[in-house]
């Protein structure tokens, strides 16, 4: 449990991963607040699950909210993974049945979870998430790029990483972020991390890490919601593409005046999503699924 939140317990599963066996690694760090159908939010690299609290508070008087710290990250950063889909079991096995709402990192992890594990996926919504670079040189590409930004934070050498502030700062300059302001980018949130669990969820998770599954997204059949800022020209697009083959189960909402982040932009027209999708497909049964 995380301490010092009111209201908040922990949650999950009786330690079991999202494909049934019991995954080696310690239970993620978690918590909940709120009464109701439960949704479990997952946040994005670098971030934590303090993060969302602006979301969780929107949402935490109609559904019970559940935030997780992926591995590397705020309260879990020591936790090790060996891929994506070992984290993706975590992720499940501290949600349990739920709609789960993944942000960048986060919607590649829930991505994931959703085609290994359906049964535990009422409903899905992913932020900025893609389902994998298909060009297997690009891939390789970004995973030696990731794995540079690791070495720099976590040297193999063992000699000091650049510290995790100076490195949040060359991140958050990035294309995808420099517009965000002060509350947006939370930087204070983004220190709770260390360098060491950073590079590892670089080197296992990062984007480069992560297998293209376009062909498995007919297999998809949860509701799903893509969600992308009218900013985000390049996620939008990935967004229709995931939809057209996902089928007539998928909704691509676009937020106006938005880029990348959008749950953190713009905190309460996301809730507002959020809670449009689950209201729109309450009572669909999907329990049959997997």
């Amino acid at each position: 449990m995380r301490p010092g939140r009111s209201g908040s317990r922990t949650v999950g599963g009786a330690g079991l991963g999202a494909a049934g066996a019991r995954v080696g690694a310690p239970p993620l760090a978690s918590s909940g607040t709120g009464a109701g159908r439960r949704i479990v939010l997952v946040h994005g690299f670098t971030q934590t699950a303090t993060s969302w609290r602006r979301v969780t508070g929107l949402l935490s008087s109609t559904y019970e909210v559940v935030t997780v710290d992926l591995p590397g990250h705020g309260e879990s950063s020591a936790c090790r993974v060996e891929d994506l889909g070992a984290a993706a079991a975590l992720v499940g096995e501290a949600g349990g049945r739920s709609v789960y709402v993944g942000y960048s990192l986060g919607g590649r992890c829930c991505l994931t979870l959703a085609l290994t594990s359906p049964h535990l996926v009422e409903g899905l919504v992913l932020v900025g998430a893609t389902a994998g670079m298909e060009d297997p040189a690009e891939r390789a590409a970004r995973r030696v790029a990731d794995d540079a930004l690791a070495d720099r934070l976590d040297p193999p050498d063992g000699t000091p990483g650049i510290a995790v502030r100076a490195f949040l700062e060359q991140w958050l300059a990035g294309p995808l972020f420099a517009h965000l302001d002060a509350e947006q980018a939370d930087v204070a949130a983004r220190l709770a991390n260390d360098g060491a669990g950073l590079a590892a969820s670089l080197r296992t998770t990062g984007t480069g890490t992560q297998l293209p599954s376009w062909e498995r997204l007919a297999e998809l059949e949860m509701p799903v919601g893509l969600v992308t800022g009218e900013l985000d020209v390049r996620f939008a697009e990935i967004a229709e593409r995931m939809g057209r083959a996902i089928g007539d189960n998928a909704t691509h909402v676009v937020v106006p005046g938005v880029g990348h982040a959008v749950p953190f932009e713009d905190p309460r027209a996301f809730a507002s999503v959020v809670r449009g999708f689950v209201e729109d497909n309450d009572g669909v049964d999907t329990s049959d699924t997997g």
